[in-house]
């Protein structure tokens, strides 16, 4: 992390490397437009009861008003019945809003892609410092772990998994299952970078000086290697939306009533031709969100971690 914001420009001596790395983040069109998209995204899904209260209508409530009984229920008006009572549309048939649909999808989308992260980064980093530090057999033991897990076929495996457990949190059960498989590729980032940090002047300095190994973590590995952890967090959210939007697309992720951005797509499929609004509207909610988060999560790793980014 240090050594990544050290480079910067002599104008900014003086300033945190936090604030550098938010200058140079910034100063990147690229990385402002996926920060600005990630910032609204969020926002929009953490005040998704509200936004949608203020647009007059609940996820789950029908407006039969909306759609055509006549025409299959396709809803009446253009683009899907986007109207000053529909900012979005309806959904066809139901004649759901669209607005409060795609929001409170958004919400459970990004709360399971970020809890997955989480899973995935804390125990990524702790398997990986353990073993890049101590080396020997728990370092033979852990990367055995890493390459079996790997070398499974995981969204098959998941598929599995989500189809046999049926009166479970369905919403617990992705995070962990997406957990489960996705945990070695930043545990192999994170060994190596232990691997090159625990024989530097200071880790030694620190032995010398009878510091305890969990001193030695914690104080000297752990923020060293955060820079990395940080960029290759940022790039494992959008894979996680994804898995997520392609679980509940195939029938066994998130199912109704609750609404994800994956699971509206699916149920669009059938109404593409008649109503393509419908399909559009998620479809471009995680286009934002993977394009916003892919954006901002590379110009991060150029910027904590210029040497693997050219890797």
């Amino acid at each position: 992390m240090a050594d990544a914001v050290a480079a910067g420009p002599a104008k900014a001596a003086g300033r945190g490397p936090w604030r550098l790395v938010w200058d140079q983040l910034w100063a990147k069109g690229s990385a402002r437009f996926g920060l600005v998209t990630v910032a609204v995204l969020v926002l929009a899904a953490a005040l998704a009861g509200p936004l949608s209260s203020l647009g007059g209508w609940s996820p789950e409530e029908f407006d039969k008003r909306a759609v055509d009984a006549y025409l299959g229920g396709t809803p009446k008006g253009d683009f899907g019945g986007i109207s000053t009572r529909h900012w979005l549309g309806v959904e066809p048939t139901t004649g759901r809003d669209l607005f409060a649909r795609v929001l409170h999808g958004g919400q459970v989308s990004l709360l399971i892609a970020f809890t997955a992260t989480v899973v995935v980064v804390v125990t990524g980093t702790l398997a990986g410092i353990a073993a890049g530090y101590f080396g020997g057999r728990t370092d033979s033991v852990l990367s055995r772990l890493m390459d079996l897990t790997m070398s499974f076929p995981s969204l098959i495996f998941m598929i599995a998994m989500m189809s046999v457990a049926e009166d479970v949190n369905r919403i617990l059960l992705i995070t962990l299952v997406i957990g489960l498989f996705t945990w070695p590729g930043i545990a192999r980032v994170v060994r190596g970078q232990t691997l090159s940090l625990k024989h530097r002047e200071y880790v030694e300095a620190a032995k010398v000086g009878g510091a305890r190994s969990w001193r030695i973590l914690t104080r000297e590995i752990l923020p060293n290697v955060s820079g990395p952890v940080i960029a290759y967090t940022t790039l494992l959210i959008p894979g996680m939306i994804a898995t997520e939007a392609a679980l509940s697309y195939l029938g066994v992720g998130v199912r109704p009533p609750t609404s994800s951005w994956g699971q509206m797509i699916a149920e669009s499929i059938k109404y593409y031709e008649t109503d393509p609004t419908y399909f559009l509207i998620p479809t471009v909610f995680l286009f934002l969100a993977v394009l916003a988060f892919t954006l901002l999560g590379d110009a991060l790793r150029d910027i904590l971690d210029p040497r693997g980014g050219r890797s």
